[in-house]
């Protein structure tokens, strides 16, 4: 559990850091995240579904395919509309700026994966991001 903390979020070459409100992993996490300009270079999917507001600045959502091709660009900026993130969904999020983006997270899954489009590598990670298996 944690309680108004502040961490990188996705690991320390992350890009983004998180202000967490509240994080009960089997039950939900509140969280600040602060999106510097850029991005890591990994895709990614999520240990959980979320609900996200950009509350200031833009970023480019990058949506890739089972191969690992890009499918869809998607361009977001403040709105009272929320982004809906499936944890099945592999993307990566690219910062113009610094974006400022409110999110409510739902129950973790034991895993979760990354793919590095450079090596056309897939890396499955649990808690502690602690790698499962990588191929």
């Amino acid at each position: 559990m944690r309680l108004f903390s502040r961490a990188k979020d996705g690991g320390p070459l992350s890009t983004v850091t998180g202000y967490w409100l509240i994080e009960l992993k089997r039950l939900l996490s509140v969280v600040l995240l602060r999106f510097s300009d850029g991005s890591r270079d990994e895709y990614h999917d999520h240990a959980f579904d979320s609900l996200n507001w950009v509350i200031s600045g833009m970023v480019i959502e990058e949506v890739i395919d089972p191969g690992g091709q890009i499918i869809c660009h998607r361009v977001y900026g403040p709105s009272w509309r929320p982004i809906v993130t499936r944890r099945s969904r592999m993307h990566r999020v690219v910062s113009h700026g610094t974006t400022w983006v409110f999110s409510l997270r739902g129950p973790w899954t034991e895993t979760w994966c990354e793919y590095d489009r450079k090596s056309d590598r897939f890396t499955v990670l649990t808690h502690g991001r602690k790698v499962v298996h990588s191929e």
